[in-house]
């Protein structure tokens, strides 16, 4: 008789270790990252090459890429001592909670970085009468049009099954409808 495998339901520790942003006290990037660094805490400032000209040479200098932010993986414990860190203002907050970022996203902002030179960052705004499609819940992967935008949700038209349903919807969980040969 086999044994049938089963599925680890590990529960989540308290103290599991997740990615924070950190907002810094302007042009102070670095240092906090170093300060940090120095208190034994995993830290990651993504710095961006950028050339910089001068009246007599060209010259590449590393520029933090997210500007007054600084990544930190830690356990909840640890916020008190990150948060006395000096440079450091605050932790960055979504829905009254410090926002997690996902190890994938930092990952692939390294690898990014590490690729290109020269990145420039854009922020993607959402404007009515624009295609979206939803990334999560109970409309995940249908496509809808932004009615209008009220803060951090917008409200979405969803066609289906011959009837508009309107959803009020996270601007997280959108992403743009990209355009044949249009890049977007």
């Amino acid at each position: 008789m086999t044994e049938v495998a089963k599925p680890c339901n590990k529960p989540k520790m308290k103290n599991e270790k997740k990615w924070y942003a950190v907002y810094t006290k302007p042009r102070w990037e670095k240092k906090v990252n170093q300060l940090l660094a120095e208190k034994g805490v995993d830290t990651y400032c993504p710095l961006n090459k950028v050339s910089r000209q001068w009246s007599d040479r060209v010259k590449v200098v590393l520029e933090p890429l997210f500007k007054s932010y600084v990544f930190t993986r830690i356990s909840p414990d640890e916020m008190t001592n990150v948060r006395m860190t000096n440079g450091v203002l605050n932790f960055v907050y979504w829905n009254s909670k410090p926002a997690v970022i996902k190890d994938k996203e930092i990952e692939l902002i390294r690898k990014f970085l590490d690729e290109y030179d020269n990145v420039e960052l854009e922020s993607i705004e959402i404007k009515p009468s624009q295609k979206v499609i939803i990334k999560r819940g109970a409309f995940m992967e249908k496509e809808g049009e932004v009615i209008k935008v009220l803060n951090n949700k917008a409200v979405i038209v969803i066609n289906s099954l011959g009837y508009k349903i309107v959803a009020q919807i996270n601007k997280n969980n959108l992403a743009m409808v990209r355009r044949q040969g249009t890049g977007w």
